[in-house]
């Protein structure tokens, strides 16, 4: 994946759930949250399915399920030698940290085989314009991607973040974001629009892995409606 077009990824921690026919018919890749499978490795080794993979190992400190050991950024650099997977989803805390330099400094991360979303996540507000846009450039010093979903207290609190999204969009950086929460759901269907470049669903309905996340044919369906 190039993320040069909209990519629509339906989030799981079960691969077996990539086969129903929902996600096969909407989603363009899947995104596996290794922090929600009981054996992540061992099932991705045994993953034959079509669409591509993007591989998170969300960290507690950050809405994930992965403790913070080292052990977590070794099976996502594992992970990431996958000829399945394209792309890998690492915290710009975690970099800033100097938790993720193996898995940065791999030779298919490295040379761009295997793209890499560097990703800000903020559950209790959506920070002022300016913060967003220092994220999203902190973001992008290290990933392909600069993802950033913040949470939307209020249907106010989307406009700048859109609004930052389209300006860097405009400037031809790759930038994921949304607003969490129910305030912010809509955001998931318009920020493709201003130039978001990854929107995410749950493979399963009901089992969203963030907050205010839509269900995949709500979402797909929304997007392809006003695209």
């Amino acid at each position: 994946m190039d993320f040069q077009s909209f990519v629509l990824a339906a989030s799981t921690g079960n691969l077996a759930e990539t086969d129903d026919p929902v996600v096969q018919a909407r989603a363009n890749a899947v995104e596996y949250r290794m922090d929600l499978a009981s054996k992540p490795l061992e099932s991705l080794s045994q993953y034959d399915g079509t669409l591509p993979v993007i591989a998170t190992n969300r960290v507690e400190w950050e809405g994930g399920k992965a403790p913070d050991t080292e052990d977590r950024i070794a099976k996502l650099k594992t992970a990431a030698a996958n000829p399945a997977v394209e792309a890998v989803d690492i915290e710009l805390e975690a970099i800033k940290r100097g938790d993720a330099d193996q898995l940065l400094s791999e030779s298919h991360v490295k040379n761009g085989e295997t793209s890499v979303i560097v990703s800000v996540h903020d559950f209790d507000r959506t920070p002022r314009i300016e913060d967003l846009r220092d994220l999203l450039d902190q973001a992008l010093e290290y990933g392909d991607i600069g993802k950033l979903a913040v949470k939307a207290n209020g249907v106010e609190d989307v406009p700048p973040l859109l609004t930052v999204t389209r300006e860097f969009a405009a400037q031809g950086q790759k930038v994921a974001t949304m607003a969490m929460g129910e305030a912010g759901s809509h955001s998931r269907a318009v920020a493709p629009l201003y130039g978001s470049t990854i929107g995410y669903a749950p493979a399963k309905p009901g089992q969203a892995t963030a907050p205010g996340q839509l269900d995949l044919t709500t979402l797909a369906s929304l997007i392809e409606t006003l695209s």
